[in-house]
């Protein structure tokens, strides 16, 4: 087993097709079979199921991608401070972010990357925090920009901003609301807040708890396009952050109601694994993203 193969299997494990997996590695598709048909006989087991559908991965192909990705990328990040100091960076970023960033402010960060750094190949990931943080921990990406969870981490975590979250009613049909609106009077609404599993509950959660406050939702959705377009259309109200619903705001649709005594503020913060350094390209993708939610947050 070498690296090339090693590459030549990661390449067709993700993309689940010969074709597409040839084109990628940028050779012929014979070139490719054989080399993983090698790589099966090495291990005396078969790594792929072939069906008419593409490649379907087998268990043992499943914990061999888990095993040689954290591999491969430290090579990639050991080449990448290797050549520094040449003019066009190139390589790959795998990045993970929770549904609240990923939504609003990545497409602009993304093609504000891109200009920067065309010769780099960008991966993004959503999902709750817990999985992320798994994610970065095994090796699956790069680095994370997650709500900062209660517990402590064995990851390397670097504080991105503090972001206030804010009471959001419809603007046709949500009841009107003094602009600033205290805690404590949030248990008269109907409110729609994601489930626990989900970050930004468990910082309303905390702050209702400080203040021995207790509300309980009407409903729970953790599909934040869903809460949003929910009460764009209804009477109920969210507790979210700022930058979720901005480009709303801005359009007149939803209304936006400061959060008092005490104000509800989410921790965004990047984790990576300590073994793994950020390169240049990753670290300089994460700033973008928070420059841009940095932006939306404390537009007027």
């Amino acid at each position: 087993m070498d690296l090339k193969q090693i590459q030549y299997f990661i390449a067709l494990f993700e993309d689940g097709s010969v074709t597409r997996a040839a084109k990628r590695l940028n050779i012929v598709q014979p070139a490719l079979s054989m080399q993983i048909s090698k790589l099966e006989a090495e291990l005396n087991q078969p790594l792929f199921e072939r069906g008419p559908h593409g490649m379907t991965p087998t268990d043992a192909a499943r914990l061999m991608y888990r095993l040689y990705v954290p591999i491969i990328r430290d090579i990639d990040h050991a080449r990448e401070q290797l050549s520094s100091t040449d003019v066009i960076v190139t390589g790959r970023v795998s990045l993970g972010m929770v549904a609240s960033e990923a939504e609003s402010v990545l497409p602009e960060s993304l093609a504000t990357f891109n200009a920067l750094f065309p010769q780099v190949e960008v991966s993004v990931a959503d999902g709750f925090s817990a999985q992320l943080i798994d994610a970065v921990e095994a090796g699956r990406l790069d680095a994370a920009v997650i709500n900062k969870p209660r517990g402590r981490l064995t990851l390397d975590t670097r504080a991105l901003l503090d972001e206030e979250m804010v009471l959001v009613v419809s603007a046709t049909h949500g009841r009107v609301l003094p602009d600033e609106i205290d805690l404590s009077r949030l248990g008269d609404l109907e409110l729609v807040l994601p489930t626990r599993r989900n970050g930004l509950r468990g910082a309303l959660d905390a702050a209702l708890l400080n203040a021995d406050i207790v509300i309980k939702p009407k409903f729970e959705i953790d599909l934040l396009t869903t809460i949003v377009q929910f009460v764009e259309q209804s009477s109920v109200a969210t507790i979210m952050p700022r930058v979720v619903v901005q480009r709303k705001v801005d359009d007149g649709v939803l209304r936006i109601h400061r959060i008092a005594n005490p104000v509800i503020v989410r921790q965004i913060v990047c984790v990576s694994h300590p073994k793994r350094p950020l390169g240049s390209a990753a670290s300089a993708l994460i700033d973008i993203i928070t420059e841009d939610i940095r932006r939306v947050t404390t537009a007027p």
